[in-house]
C-alpha cells in the first residue's frame, strides 16, 4: 500500500509538519473487495427502504424536522456540547428562558444551517460557496464567531486534544495556500464523473473535507452535513433523513483512527468499509424509527378517536405534536389559533390519555411532553 497515496506530510518554513492531500479519486484506484460489495449492496437496500418509508410517512415533513433537530444535537454533541433534545424543543416554546443557553444555541444554529443549506440546494449546486454559506448560519452569534464565519481560513490550524500547539498536535490540515487549491481541486470532483458508486464517493468527499479543514472552527459539523446535502444533492436521499452523527459518536476513536489511517497508510479500503458500515447502519435504524412512530401515530389517533370524536380538535392537535412535541397551553393557543381556556381543554384531553404529560411540575407557565413519542426518537 502506497503511504502516500492520500498526500504527502511537507516540513513548513515554521518547521512544524503538514499534511498536503491529493486530488481525488485515489490512485492506484480502490481495491472492492467481496466484502465491500456486501457492505454497498446492505447500505443501498437500506437508503432505498429509507427512501421509500419516507414517501409513505403521513407526515414525512414533521418527520424530517424531527430528525433534523436530532441530528443537530448529536451532531454538537461531538464538539463537547450538553444540549438535549428536549433542550432544544423547550427553547421553541412561547415559555422559553430569556437568556439562552451556549449549548443550545449551537444546536439551533445547526438546525437553522442544515435548514438553510437544504433550501440553497433548490437554489444554488453544493458548491464552496454554499459550503461557505452555511457556515456562516452555523457560526452566527455563537462560540466560533470570532473565528471568520462564512469564511475560509487564513491562518494555519490544528487538531489535537485541548491545549496542544503545532508542535504536538495530532494532525495538521495543509496550510492556506495549498488548502485553497485542495478546496478548488474538491469542488471540480464532486461536479465531475465520478469514479465510483456515490456512497462511496461520498465518503471520500467527506475524508477529503476533514482532511483540508478549511474552517477555523465547526469543520466537523460542516463535515457531517455535507455527507446529507451530498446525497441530496445527488438524488440519493429523496428526504435529508441520513445523519452519521450517531455512528460517529457511537464510534468515535475508530472513526478518528480510520481518517488517520488512509493519511499515515493510505489505507482507503477501511475508511470506506467502515462509511458504509455506518450509512448501513444509521438508514436501517432511521427506517425502524419511523416504523415506530407511525405506528404510535396510529395508536394514539385511535384511541382519541375512541375517547372523542373524529373531528375533534384533540385530533389535530396531536398531528402538530410531531413537529412540537413540547408545548406550554400558550403554545398550543397558537398553534391552533383557539383562545386560553379552549387550549387548555384541549390540553387535558391528551392528558387524560396519556399522550401528553406535564414535565414542569408548576401550577403556572406549566410545559406538557409528547413522551412516547419523544422516547422513540431519543433511543440510540
Amino acid at each position: 500500500m502506497d503511504k502516500n497515496r492520500a498526500g504527502i506530510t511537507i516540513t513548513q518554513r515554521e518547521s512544524y509538519k503538514a499534511f498536503i492531500p491529493k486530488a481525488l479519486a485515489p490512485k492506484p484506484p480502490l481495491k472492492i473487495d467481496s466484502e465491500t460489495i456486501e457492505m454497498l449492496s446492505k447500505a443501498d437496500t437500506a437508503i432505498g427502504r429509507l427512501s421509500g418509508i419516507s414517501e409513505t410517512l403521513p407526515n414525512p415533513n414533521l418527520f424530517v424536522a424531527m430528525y433534523v433537530r436530532k441530528e443537530a444535537v448529536l451532531s454538537s454533541q461531538i464538539e463537547g456540547t450538553e444540549a438535549s433534545l428536549e433542550d432544544v424543543l423547550e427553547y421553541e416554546s412561547e415559555n422559553r428562558p430569556k437568556t439562552l443557553a451556549n449549548d443550545v444555541s449551537e444546536v439551533v444554529n445547526y438546525v437553522r444551517a442544515m435548514n438553510y443549506g437544504l433550501k440553497r440546494l433548490n437554489e444554488l449546486p453544493l458548491s464552496l460557496r454554499l459550503i461557505k454559506e452555511i457556515h456562516a448560519e452555523l457560526m452566527e452569534g455563537v462560540r466560533g464567531v470570532g473565528k471568520n464565519p462564512g469564511e475560509f481560513r487564513r491562518t494555519q490550524n490544528w487538531i489535537g486534544p485541548k491545549g496542544c500547539t503545532l508542535k504536538n498536535a495530532r494532525f495538521i490540515p495543509p496550510p492556506p495556500h495549498e488548502m485553497a487549491r485542495a478546496l478548488g481541486d474538491l469542488e471540480k470532483y464532486m461536479h465531475s464523473g465520478l469514479t465510483y458508486p456515490l456512497l462511496m464517493e461520498c465518503g471520500l468527499i467527506h475524508f477529503q473535507f476533514e482532511t483540508i479543514h478549511p474552517f477555523l472552527d465547526g469543520n466537523g459539523r460542516i463535515g457531517r452535513l455535507l455527507i446529507t446535502f451530498f446525497l441530496c444533492f445527488k438524488g440519493i436521499l429523496k428526504k435529508p433523513l441520513l445523519y452519521l452523527s450517531h455512528y460517529f459518536k457511537q464510534n468515535r476513536l475508530e472513526y478518528y483512527d480510520r481518517l488517520m489511517a488512509v493519511r499515515d497508510r493510505g489505507d482507503f479500503e477501511a475508511w470506506i468499509k467502515f462509511f458504509l458500515k455506518g450509512v448501513f447502519y444509521v438508514a436501517d435504524e432511521a427506517c425502524e424509527t419511523s416504523h415506530k412512530i407511525v405506528n404510535l401515530q396510529i395508536e394514539d389517533k385511535n384511541r382519541i378517536n375512541k375517547l372523542y370524536r373524529k373531528s375533534s380538535k384533540a385530533g389535530i392537535l396531536h398531528e402538530k405534536l410531531l413537529d412540537r412535541p413540547i408545548v406550554s397551553i400558550k403554545d398550543i393557543a397558537k398553534m391552533m389559533g383557539v383562545t386560553f381556556p379552549t387550549a387548555n381543554d384541549m390540553c387535558a384531553k391528551l392528558v387524560k390519555l396519556n399522550i401528553l404529560k406535564e414535565i414542569t411540575g408548576k401550577s403556572r407557565s406549566r410545559m406538557f411532553a409528547y413522551k412516547n413519542y419523544l422516547e422513540i426518537l431519543k433511543q440510540e
